[in-house]
């Protein structure tokens, strides 16, 4: 980088439109279901015909609100809709309806962590508004087709102030967007189908300014690590543009995801541009108290709040905490397993071993783990009573509890001859045969090499087909070496 670059402060404040979990449409009943065939998810209301008229999706309303009290915002509680006016094909009715003086919800903020620590990255607002359909350019050459079927979708769109200084940050506040969507099920979080998508609105200004600088806005990212590619490549772009002396012209651009660099679209439109105006069909709508207030008794314990209570209560480590909560699934899971046992430390080794192994071998989520967590702890139970190693019942008796999973653990490990040997009258034969035949080694021992103890123990787990239990082994061997 050109040191003359380090002079620059990057200034970034990011967009971004999540779909919400809803059955149908923000305004009519059709469904969002993804992945349908084009145009079967459309209906008179979605296209916009004449005489047709809208109607509010409660649900919706529900998880924007959810969403605005996870982020500590206020609650708009006079609502209404209005429309924003812009012609572009896979716009079937020539507006999109979106609140534009009343959001629902304002203010607030999301807290990330990076390598310098905590910071809040304040949010402007969280509005309602519906979806836009999709133009297809890869249908036929000489024409661009359009699938309706997107349009009408509920989403929120999440507003940042112009708080993030870097991409790293950029990086760090879509981390945690993504993981609070998906912990408040209000999105599902798939930036690849297109659930969740961000605009970044980017510029740059010489350290110590106060003014903004003039920004640019890179449209439709779709991925977080896009996102930070697109903010990296932008600022340097602004600040050579600067440094030869040219002028930055406010404006939309796109961003290639193949070759790592930006392109303009158009000039960027102001918001009288849009003519906004309320929605004549749609009436506006009053928030109670009590409903939100429903709404948030509804919000489970997000990341932050479980990763003290992991660290503080269960005594686990940070890093245990911060893994274990990065899935909402996956925390239930192993809060429901420390329902049957109090080994905290024992239930958070399995869940981030050997259950988070299968999953990742077999691309599934924690729903798909067919072990009920009453049986892990089982398990956990099993290790502890000393009836089965680590290794035994992480390896042996869990692929039998993969195809047995509602079965007894410690009945299906004494079926199949895995409970470990822990009998002093079973082990002693054993131990003693091994010593007699690495006399040698033995002498070695008592010359000082206390190494050869492990030795001594893997021989006999050999021989035993590791069913002997590895710390009785080691205290008799210890016993049998003094004498």
């Amino acid at each position: 980088m050109n040191p003359e670059y380090n002079q620059y402060e990057i200034v970034v404040g990011l967009e971004v439109h999540a779909q919400l979990l809803t059955q149908s449409k923000l305004f009519c009943g059709d469904s969002i279901a993804f992945g349908a065939e084009p145009n079967t998810h459309v209906s008179p209301i979605t296209l916009g015909h004449p005489g047709t008229l809208p109607k509010m999706n409660r649900e919706a309303i529900r998880h924007a609100i959810k969403m605005g009290l996870a982020c500590h915002c206020e609650i708009e509680r006079k609502n209404y809709f209005a429309r924003k006016n812009y012609f572009y094909p896979d716009l079937p009715k020539g507006y999109q309806i979106s609140q534009h003086t009343t959001p629902i919800c304002k203010n607030g903020y999301i807290t990330i962590k990076t390598a310098q620590g905590e910071k809040n990255i304040r949010l402007n607002r969280i509005h309602l508004e519906e979806d836009a359909g999709k133009s297809l350019h890869d249908v036929s050459e000489y024409s661009t087709a359009v699938d309706y079927n997107r349009a009408g979708t509920p989403l929120i769109e999440i507003v940042t102030e112009p708080d993030i200084r870097s991409s790293d940050e950029a990086f760090a506040y879509l981390t945690e967007l993504r993981k609070l969507v998906r912990y408040l099920g209000v999105c599902d979080g798939n930036m690849e189908e297109g659930s969740l998508r961000c605009d970044a609105n980017i510029s740059v200004r010489r350290k110590g300014d106060t003014q903004l600088g003039t920004k640019v806005e890179v449209k439709n990212l779709n991925s977080i690590r896009n996102v930070k590619r697109a903010i990296d490549f932008e600022s340097q772009r602004l600040i050579k543009m600067l440094e030869n002396g040219e002028t930055i012209r406010q404006q939309t651009r796109s961003f290639d995801a193949n070759t790592g660099t930006t392109f303009a679209i158009r000039d960027k439109e102001d918001a009288e541009d849009y003519r906004y105006f309320p929605d004549p069909d749609l009436t506006p709508f009053d928030l109670k108290d009590d409903f939100i207030e429903n709404i948030r008794q509804s919000i489970p314990a997000l990341p932050a709040e479980r990763i003290s209570i992991y660290k503080e209560q269960y005594k686990l480590n940070d890093y245990d905490a911060q893994v274990l909560t990065e899935e909402r699934a996956f925390a239930d899971y192993f809060e429901t397993v420390i329902q049957h046992t109090k080994n905290y430390k024992a239930a958070a080794n399995w869940m981030l071993g050997p259950i988070k192994s299968w999953l990742n071998d077999h691309g599934k989520e924690i729903d798909a783990f067919p072990i009920p967590p009453a049986q892990i702890a089982a398990v956990i139970q099993c290790v502890e009573e000393g009836k089965l190693s680590f290794s035994t019942a992480s390896t042996k008796l869990l692929q039998l509890l993969l195809q047995n999973p509602q079965e007894n653990p410690a009945v299906l490990a004494e079926r199949n001859n895995l409970i470990q040997q822990s009998d002093s009258a079973e082990l002693e034969p054993v131990i003693n045969e091994v010593l007699e035949q690495l006399a040698d080694k033995v002498v070695a021992y008592k010359k000082g090499k206390k190494g050869l103890i492990s030795l001594f123990v893997g021989e006999v787990m050999k021989r035993t087909k590791g069913k002997a239990d590895p710390k009785k082994t080691n205290q008799m061997i210890l016993e049998k070496l003094k004498q």
